[in-house]
């Protein structure tokens, strides 16, 4: 089954999470599908805190696809920042 989870990068006490399709018997951080966006936790100022790639994740999840709850969060918050 495919997963649309994060993957964690970044420095020590500075996560950076970038957003994934990948099977889900893969590590966290092991071998990915397809890159859709990332998640920057501790942006500040005018950077982005979220960016994704809407139009592919609806691909994966008509492919049948599942989102974890941290994404499908994310996913809420760049629809909300869309339509506003």
């Amino acid at each position: 089954m495919v997963k649309i989870r994060l993957t964690r990068g970044g420095a020590k006490k500075r996560p950076f999470y970038h957003i994934v399709a990948t099977d889900h018997r893969n590590k966290r951080d092991g071998r990915s599908l397809e890159r859709l966006g990332f998640y920057n936790p501790v942006a500040q100022g005018n950077e982005k805190r979220v960016e994704l790639n809407t139009e592919r994740v609806n691909h994966w999840v008509a492919q049948g696809a599942q989102l974890t709850d941290k994404v499908r969060m994310l996913l809420k918050e760049t629809a909300g920042q869309a339509s506003a």
